[in-house]
C-alpha cells in the first residue's frame, strides 16, 4: 500500500513500518504536483515581473503592485483575479479555489491550492494575473507571439 505524506510516497510495509519509496508521479500514476520552482521559472520570465520576500512570504511583483504570493508552507498561492468573477470560481471548484482572506476581500484576488492544480494549469493562472497589472500593451506584446506559435500548431505548419 502507497501512502502519500508531503510530496514523497511511502510504502507500507506488513508490520506498520514506512519506508520511503519515490516521488508521488513514479509511484501513485499522479500528475507532477505544482510547486514553487514551477511558478518562478514562469513569472520571472515575464516582463516587468519580479520577485520579493515580505515578511517571509514569496511574492511576485510588477511596479508595487503583487500578482503572486504564497502561504508560507508554499502549499497556497494567490493570484489577482477579477472581483467579481471570484464567486463564480470558487464554486466551481471549492477543491482548488478559496476565497482570500478577510482582510484580502476588498482586493482583486483568490487562492488556490497548488496541489490541486497542474503545470498546464498553472501558467495559465500566472499569465492571466500579470497580464491584469501590466500596461494592456506590455500583456499584448507578450501574447502576439505566443498567439502566433498556437496558430501554426492548429495549422499544422510547425
Amino acid at each position: 500500500m502507497f501512502v502519500l505524506v508531503g510530496p514523497h510516497v511511502w510504502r507500507q510495509r506488513r508490520r506498520g513500518a514506512l519506508t520511503w519509496h519515490g516521488a508521488p508521479t513514479a509511484a501513485v500514476g499522479l500528475a507532477s504536483v505544482v510547486t514553487i520552482d514551477d511558478v518562478r521559472s514562469v513569472a520571472t520570465d515575464l516582463p516587468r515581473s519580479y520577485e520579493v520576500v515580505v515578511r517571509g512570504r514569496v511574492k511576485f511583483r510588477v511596479g508595487r503592485i503583487v500578482y503572486l504570493d504564497f502561504s508560507r508552507d508554499q502549499s497556497i498561492m494567490g493570484f489577482a483575479f477579477p472581483r467579481e468573477w471570484r464567486p463564480v470560481l470558487v464554486s466551481s471548484a471549492p477543491d482548488k479555489f478559496m476565497l482570500p482572506i478577510d482582510s484580502e476581500l476588498r482586493w482583486n484576488w483568490v487562492r488556490v491550492r497548488l496541489a490541486a492544480i497542474d503545470s498546464a494549469e498553472m501558467r495559465e493562472l500566472v499569465l492571466d494575473a500579470w497580464s491584469m497589472v501590466v500596461p494592456k500593451r506590455v500583456a499584448a506584446a507578450y501574447a502576439a507571439p505566443l498567439s502566433r506559435v498556437a496558430m501554426r500548431s492548429r495549422l499544422g505548419s510547425g
